[in-house]
C-alpha cells in the first residue's frame, strides 16, 4: 500500500496540469484496457494530457470501450510513441510489475527513459523500476485498485459513467464474472459504486461475452476437441495450431477464456492451452488452477512468465509437440 507521505507528494503532483502517460502489458486483456482507460478519463478529470500507449493491438471485443480511437500502438506507430513518452512528466504503468512484459521493443525504450514511473499492479514479485509503487497481490484486478487509488486521493466524486464503465469491465473479466477466489465483499461494494456511477453492468456483460462471431464459435469448438485430460496427473490441456488458428480466421481475442474450460472437468486441478504463433516464432502458453496449485510459480521455473497463484502465462521456443511433452513430463516429476 503507498505510504502517507507518497500519497500526499502524488496529490500535490496532480493537483496541476502535466503531461502524463499511461502503458499497459502486451497483448492487453479487459483489466489491463479498463484500468488504463479508466485511469486515463480519472486524470482528464484533473485537466492533465493524458495518452494511453498500448504495446501492441488489443482485441476487438474491447474496442467498444470509451477512447479506445485514441489509443497509441507502440508496435505500429513508435514515431508518435516516442516522443509522447519522454516528455511525459510520469508514466504510469499498469497490470504489470516488470518491464518485459511490454514486449521486446516497448521495454528497450522504456528502460532508456529517466521520467518518473508509478506502478500500479497485483501480480506478485514486482520489480524495482518505478518511483511510486502500488503493489497488492491481494487485489483479484487491477481496476479495483485503480479504484481505491481514486479513492485514496479523495476523488471518488470524480468517477463518472466513463471511468466506471472501464473499471467495471476489468473487474468482470479478471474475477471470472465474480467467481474468482480473490473476489470480496470489497470487490461487489467497489463494483455497487461503480454501478450507481453510471456502470450499465448488463450492457458490459452483453458487449464482453454475447459478441462471439461464427467463426470464433467454430475455433472454441476445434479447442474443445483438441482438449485432452490427464487423470493420473489431475491435469488437462489444450493445443490450437497456426493452421488451425488460420482456418477459423483468428482474431486476437477470440481465444480468450477458452483455457478455463479445460479447469471446469470434475477432478482437474490444473490446466494450460498452447497456441502456436508463427509470427513470432512462439507457443503462447496460459495457466489455471485451483487450491495450492501455484502456476505462477509453474510458469516462471519453465515457461519464462508468471503471473497468479491461480492464473498464469507463459511461452516456449519450441514447437508446439515439444512444448506439450515438457509441459506433461514436469507434471510427472513434480507429482513423483
Amino acid at each position: 500500500m503507498l505510504q502517507e507521505k507518497e500519497i500526499s507528494e502524488i496529490k500535490s503532483f496532480l493537483s496541476s496540469p502535466k503531461k502524463i502517460t499511461i502503458t499497459a502489458h502486451r497483448n492487453p486483456d479487459g483489466d489491463a484496457m479498463g484500468s488504463s482507460l479508466g485511469l486515463l478519463h480519472f486524470l482528464k478529470q484533473l485537466n492533465h494530457e493524458v495518452v494511453f500507449i498500448s504495446p501492441n493491438e488489443f482485441p476487438d471485443f474491447l474496442a467498444w470501450l470509451p477512447d479506445t480511437n485514441k489509443v497509441v500502438i507502440f508496435e505500429r506507430e513508435y514515431d508518435k510513441a516516442l516522443p509522447i513518452l519522454q516528455k511525459s512528466d510520469l508514466i504510469f504503468t499498469l497490470d504489470f510489475n516488470a518491464l518485459h512484459r511490454t514486449g521486446d521493443a516497448m521495454q528497450k525504450t522504456l528502460e532508456t527513459l529517466t521520467n518518473p514511473m508509478m506502478m500500479i499492479d497485483h501480480h506478485q514479485l514486482p520489480d524495482d523500476y518505478a518511483k511510486y509503487t502500488f503493489s497488492d497481490v491481494n487485489y483479484g484486478s487491477t481496476c479495483q485498485m485503480v479504484y481505491d487509488f481514486i479513492n485514496i486521493l479523495g476523488y471518488n466524486h470524480l468517477i463518472n459513467k466513463e471511468i466506471a464503465t472501464c473499471l467495471y469491465t476489468g473487474i468482470v473479466t479478471d474475477s471470472g464474472s465474480f467467481r474468482f477466489p480473490k473476489t470480496t465483499s470489497d470487490t461487489h461494494k467497489c463494483v455497487a459504486d461503480l454501478i450507481d456511477k453510471g456502470a450499465n453492468n448488463s450492457e458490459i456483460h452483453s458487449a464482453l461475452f454475447d459478441n462471439s462471431s461464427y467463426t470464433r464459435l467454430q475455433l472454441l469448438g476445434k479447442a474443445l476437441q483438441n482438449l485432452k485430460v490427464l487423470p493420473e496427473l489431475k491435469a488437462s490441456y489444450i493445443t490450437l495450431s497456426q493452421e488451425e488458428l488460420d482456418s477459423f480466421n483468428y482474431k486476437k481475442g477470440d481465444t480468450e477464456g477458452i483455457v478455463n474450460y479445460g479447469l471446469s472437468i470434475e477432478g482437474i486441478i490444473v490446466t494450460a492451452i498452447f497456441i502456436e504463433n508463427k509470427e513470432e516464432g512462439i507457443i503462447k502458453i496460459s495457466f489455471r488452477s485451483q487450491g495450492g496449485f501455484d502456476v505462477n510459480e509453474f510458469a516462471r521455473n519453465h515457461f519464462n512468465g508468471g503471473g497468479h497463484i491461480n492464473a498464469a502465462g507463459g511461452k516456449s521456443f519450441s514447437n508446439l509437440e515439444e512444448t506439450v511433452k515438457q509441459f506433461i513430463a514436469i507434471l510427472a516429476k513434480e507429482k513423483k
